[in-house]
């Protein structure tokens, strides 16, 4: 007999959800909603008992009743929020320098280098206190939640631990950001406090992590992952191919893996001969050991939770009631953090639990008609999962990995090994280090197959199929997903006709729009580009072209940000390479390049980090320069501004030079601070079309330096959500009063400058260009090769000319000095 799923808490549930994710943008309004909610459900509670005393009106009643649910759900869900706001809005003064007493709330992210080289650190924080550099009161008992941004700790701030940072910096969050404010620390965190139980796991872990890097291989760094959601060892490369095959849930503490501890905890008490009562409470046991070992942040809670309804489901015995627990579960997370509602970690854990509750078994049968039944239940849950999750996915990577569901199931024997193995050798090694080290070797093999699967998989052609980004394409995908679910267990075969021509409709759809974006997305790119900043993160890439020459300003610190640029672009080669110093924000990715560069530009500064940087780009010739150094390469001039000879290595001896390809002037900054753009401008500037933004639109400006240049269009190159606040209101405003247009590759993606008419055209790949204060400069109105971009399109190909005016740059006639002293002509072809 088959379970009959119960719905009547999912829709009280999905209010509450769409209640969190609206209410936790705007606040203010919470404790309205919820007096307003309570109010609704007593009223309709009232009728719904009045109705269910009267004959024949049982139905109606019920339905009433769902009603009252709903409404008192989201007056839950309100006051939660209100509550939490009014521990969020205690005002803290971030423009005095302080201590700020934190606790972590989150494990810290992989250290990424930042812009001087050095390592840094993200993590969730909770200020507890504040304690003023300056005489002051110390202010304690907060509670306010926090990202911060701080240079790498030995060793790395572990979760429940209390540190002290001294502040940098400080901003706002988003609004409906968890955090209030995201906060950058001057020095590393200081451990001020450490509880046994956080010492305990966060040293069983880093122990664990330590002992795998013995492992060799791909395999040797997803055993962390698998077996505790430790990814720090897993390269980028790895992770992008993990993406690609849609098996990235396997390496972090997800549902999965909590599933996999809990089905353990199960077939080690069913061979005990235990009930199903006491299997449960072993299992229950196993999944809240695991959650002590992995630390319970909130992702950790979550997973658990969704775990724990599966658990609640066989407890019953019918796997119609996982539905109602999964539904009280909901409920409660948001009553507990309402940010769970913006949260894609928390969507996909709801909708992979829905789809193992509500499709799976249906799925199973089907299959099991003409397949062993263990296939078929295996085949089952990755198809479920997969359709249950596609929407959301959809909405963070724009693409469905056509063979996810394959790579799941060839994955889904060897997952369950590597995870429960690997986790026995963490808990074995502080006692028996000798057993503890043969384990991980047993698990690096599923590990290894599963590395070996992610990289075939996602290297077969056609690999992911794009589909369009936001609403359009979860509509697309949502509606495919609905469809394939009513084709295979739809009873009437109507439903399934109806069913099978919607689908072969939305295939249509998908294929059009996949034939009309290529078409689209380089119909209005203009050929005749002279300048484009590559959408590489937080770091620069911008290259130059005039004729057949090109010139590459930094790289970025993304190899596989640059080589996509690059490709989009048809560049296969760069005859001039300017490092304009030695962050890794602007040379990370010169192994791209090898051998594919004539020319390296580099400051004649003292940086031992230039050896390291240049490595990479082999026979390359090598040209040190500084300040009055001119050079050319086909049509591209440059005369170099700064630095001035043997500065010390740093942002302030960053190559800043005026570049003319074809007549557009631009001017590259580098990462100069204010004081050494002073020092620059005093020796006077010329105008030029374009400026690249110095460090990223930092607040750390001049000026006279924009005042002089007088840009027209002013290049910002920046990472989302970089942690550094970058750009600035300031920097923005520096163009702005130049009378330019700030043009950040953050928000525009790639971005192209165009000459035509003697005046630069704008082409940006996705929204339009903005102002400091979000709105596009009065004059920024007409050109969109047939559209005007006040018109609110999100797309790419929009195209602004700049305001017309022309002047001369500055001609110098100084020479460059090359890699062996030699005073040479400046071009490419010089040794």
């Amino acid at each position: 007999m088959r379970a009959r799923v119960d719905l009547r808490l999912a829709l009280p549930a999905a209010a509450g959800w769409v209640a969190a994710l609206v209410l936790v943008g705007v606040p203010d309004g919470a404790w309205w909603v919820a007096g307003a909610s309570w109010a609704a459900a007593s009223a309709v509670l009232v009728v719904a008992v009045r109705r269910a005393r009267g004959i024949g009106r049982s139905s109606s009643a019920g339905a009433l009743g769902a009603i009252a649910v709903g409404a008192a759900v989201v007056g839950l869900v309100a006051a939660s929020i209100g509550v939490a706001e009014g521990r969020r809005s205690v005002p803290l003064d971030t423009t005095r320098s302080a201590a700020w007493e934190l606790r972590v709330d989150g494990r810290a992210d992989a250290a990424f280098p930042g812009f001087d080289g050095e390592e840094q650190v993200r993590f969730s924080a909770t200020v507890l206190a504040v304690h003023p550099a300056a005489d002051g009161t110390p202010i304690t008992g907060l509670d306010v939640p926090v990202r911060v941004t701080a240079p790498a700790a030995d060793p790395t701030p572990v979760f429940g631990a209390h540190v002290r940072i001294e502040l940098a910096s400080a901003r706002p969050a988003d609004p409906g950001d968890r955090a209030v404010l995201l906060v950058r620390a001057a020095g590393p965190p200081d451990l001020v406090h450490l509880p046994e139980w956080s010492a305990w796991a966060g040293g069983l872990g880093a122990s664990f992590a330590a002992a795998a890097e013995a492992l060799p291989g791909d395999g040797g760094a997803l055993v962390p992952g698998l077996a505790v959601g430790d990814t720090t060892a897993v390269g980028d490369d790895l992770d992008t191919a993990m993406k690609a095959s849609s098996l990235s849930h396997l390496t972090a503490v997800s549902g999965a893996n909590c599933a996999i501890v809990t089905a353990a905890g199960l077939a080690a008490a069913s061979l005990a001969g235990l009930g199903r009562r006491t299997r449960v409470a072993v299992a229950g046991a196993a999944l809240l050991g695991f959650v002590a070992i992995v630390t319970p942040e909130a992702s950790v809670v979550r997973a658990a939770t969704m775990a724990g309804v599966v658990l609640v489901a066989f407890a019953l015995g019918r796997g119609g009631g996982g539905v109602p627990a999964l539904s009280v579960a909901v409920v409660g997370l948001l009553a507990f953090d309402p940010w769970f509602a913006r949260d894609a970690g928390f969507a996909l854990s709801v909708l992979a639990t829905a789809g193992l509750l509500v499709l799976a078994p249906p799925i199973a049968r089907r299959l099991g008609r003409v397949m062993p039944v263990p296939l078929a239940e295996a085949l089952a849950l990755s198809i479920a999962a997969q359709l249950a999750c596609q929407p959301v996915l959809t909405l963070l990577e724009p693409a469905v990995p056509v063979f996810g569901v394959a790579a799941n199931l060839l994955a889904a024997p060897a997952a369950p090994v590597a995870t429960v193995v690997g986790l026995l050798a963490c808990l074995v090694l502080p006692v028996l280090p000798g057993v503890a080290h043969a384990l991980l070797w047993i698990a690096w093999l599923p590990a290894a197959w599963i590395a070996a699967l992610a990289r075939t998989t996602a290297g077969l052609p056609g690999a992911s199929a794009g589909v369009p980004a936001g609403a359009l394409g979860v509509v697309l995908v949502g509606a495919g997903v609905v469809a394939i679910a009513s084709l295979w267990l739809a009873g009437r075969r109507r439903l399934r006709a109806v069913a099978a021509a919607a689908l072969v409709v939305l295939v249509g759809a998908w294929v059009g729009w996949g034939w009309a974006a290529d078409g689209l997305r380089t119909a209005d790119r203009p050929a005749d580009w002279v300048l484009a900043a590559c959408d590489v993160g937080q770091g620069d890439a911008v290259l130059v072209r005039a004729g057949d020459a090109t010139m590459l300003v930094d790289t970025g610190p993304d190899r596989q940000a640059l080589s996509g640029c690059l490709g989009v672009l048809g560049v296969h080669h760069v005859d001039v390479l300017v490092l304009s110093h030695f962050d890794a924000d602007h040379v990370g990715a010169t192994e791209t390049l090898a051998g594919r560069v004539g020319l390296v530009v580099v400051a004649d500064a003292d940086d031992p980090r230039e050896a390291a940087a240049l490595a990479p780009l082999g026979g390359a010739r090598v040209a040190r320069v500084s300040v009055g150094d001119t050079g050319s390469a086909g049509g591209i001039r440059w005369s170099v501004l700064w630095p001035r000879p043997g500065a010390p290595g740093g942002n302030d001896a960053s190559v800043a030079m005026l570049v003319d390809a074809g007549g557009l002037r631009t001017a590259f900054l580098g990462d100069l601070g204010e004081d050494a753009q002073r020092a620059m401008a005093a020796n006077g500037l010329g105008r030029v079309d374009v400026v690249k933004v110095a460090h990223h639109g930092s607040a750390d400006q001049h000026d006279g330096v924009y005042e002089q240049l007088g840009a027209r269009v002013g290049l910002v190159s920046v990472g989302a959500d970089n942690g550094y606040g970058h750009p600035t209101d300031r920097a923005l405003d520096l163009v702005l009063g130049g009378g330019g247009l700030p043009v950040r590759t953050d928000e525009s993606g790639l971005v192209l400058v165009a000459q035509r008419d003697g005046a630069p055209v704008v082409w940006v790949e996705r929204g339009p260009p903005a102002t400091a204060t979000g709105a596009p400069p009065a004059w920024a109105g007409a050109g969109r090769l047939g559209a005007d971009p006040r018109g609110g399109s999100r797309r790419g190909g929009i195209a602004w000319p700049a305001p017309p005016d022309r002047h001369e740059p500055p001609r110098r006639r100084s020479r460059f000095r090359s890699s062996t002293g030699t005073r040479c002509a400046p071009r490419p072809s010089c040794s």
